[in-house]
């Protein structure tokens, strides 16, 4: 099981958003232009299976700091923003490749390294 962490945020909400991801050793930002945070935490989730999967990872715990997005993604919570549902399916359907993910919420300060990663592209982009 490879632990995963995700963050995503945005300054404004919608606004400039970035997402950090851990893989293990590897660290990954990429700003993503204007999101919510809701959006760009499902982002991160997109981008860190997307990884895992080129990586040939076949089960994964998904750490996120969202519990709205966690419960979502395990189906605790409908989602209802037309605007998530399309980052839901594909987060849902990039899972399906896996033979086990485990979304987890833990708390922020559990997640402060994949958050300093979205804070550092941040202040890259937003400085330009």
């Amino acid at each position: 099981m490879i632990k995963i962490f995700t963050d995503g945020g945005a300054r404004g909400n919608p606004g400039p958003a970035a997402i950090g991801v851990i893989i293990g050793d590897r660290h990954y930002s990429k700003y993503i232009g204007q999101r919510t945070n809701n959006q760009a935490e499902y982002e991160a989730i997109v981008f860190a299976l997307e990884q895992a999967q080129k990586l040939a990872l076949l089960e994964l715990e998904i750490n996120l700091d969202s519990e709205l997005v966690c419960k979502q993604l395990n189906q605790e919570y409908k989602v209802r923003d037309k605007d998530l549902q399309p980052l839901f399916i594909k987060a849902r359907n990039l899972s399906l490749g896996f033979s086990k993910v485990i979304f987890k919420h833990i708390l922020r300060d559990k997640n402060k390294e994949a958050d300093k990663l979205v804070n550092q592209e941040l202040d890259k982009q937003c400085f330009i």
